[in-house]
């Protein structure tokens, strides 16, 4: 079964569009926390958070309070922190010992990711920092895209997973079905690719209900990481609603 690991960034930018002009009286509303809990209650089983070196989203204090609501859940939901490995990220990643953490590259002045690390990145640093996170027993996956030479750089790290950069493929499924097809074979072809180099298999970047139903049959496939499409779904269906259908649309 491929696991919906629900990427609440979404709701803490809504938050923080109130917040940081309401200065410390503010309620903190949308709460991050509640969000996260209506997503669990609706049936998704990871939960993904993406804490910038701006805090303009996820906050490290969020990190630290749904750690602590999912501390007892452990076993059912899956928490995924996801960002640049930064000193004092991984410190915090350390501390609170998520299932996993996922290293995505990040540039200056960017919006969003925009591609996975190259395969020229050099390996030392990244090899040490997931052989610190392996000792806190934590599961590294690296943010990749769909070509053998990022994969090959992967599996060589010692990276337990990569996560697939899927926004190229979203951008072909958006102009037709046909081309969404013809992407979509570029990615069976990495996924057996990082199967046979002994990785596990993440993707996310702009999927939504619509690309996902022939997106969600990837072989291979452990866990899907969708923020946007579902926070913006939820704004016309609600949320409980739109995570059901995000689970439909997964096999």
């Amino acid at each position: 079964m491929v696991r919906l690991s629900v990427n609440v960034n979404k709701i803490a930018t809504l938050r923080n569009s109130r917040t940081r002009q309401a200065g410390p009286t503010s309620r903190g509303y949308p709460s991050v926390v509640e969000g996260t809990r209506a997503c669990i209650e609706a049936g998704a089983t990871g939960i993904t958070v993406h804490p910038r070196p701006d805090a303009r989203h996820i906050t490290l204090t969020d990190v630290r309070e749904l750690a602590d609501l999912l501390a007892p859940l452990r076993d059912q939901v899956e928490y995924n922190i996801e960002g640049d490995p930064r000193p004092e990220l991984m410190d915090l990643v350390e501390a609170v010992r998520p299932h996993q953490v996922t290293l995505v590259p990040v540039r200056p002045g960017e919006i969003t990711s925009q591609a996975g690390w190259p395969a020229d990145t050099p390996m030392g640093p990244m090899r040490s920092l997931i052989e610190r996170m392996h000792e806190a027993s934590v599961r590294v996956s690296v943010f990749v895209d769909p070509e053998p030479a990022p994969i090959d750089w992967a599996a060589e790290l010692g990276a337990d997973r990569v996560e697939l950069f899927t926004e190229p493929f979203a951008i072909a499924y958006a102009r037709s079905e046909a081309e969404g097809r013809r992407s979509y074979e570029t990615y069976v072809r990495a996924a057996e690719h990082a199967h046979a180099r002994g990785l596990g298999l993440n993707a996310g970047h702009d999927l939504d209900a619509e690309n996902l139903t022939l997106f969600g049959g990837l072989p291979h496939l452990d866990e899907v990481s969708i923020g946007h499409a579902i926070i913006a779904d939820a704004l016309f269906e609600g949320l409980a609603a739109t995570i059901r259908k995000y689970l439909d649309a997964l096999p």
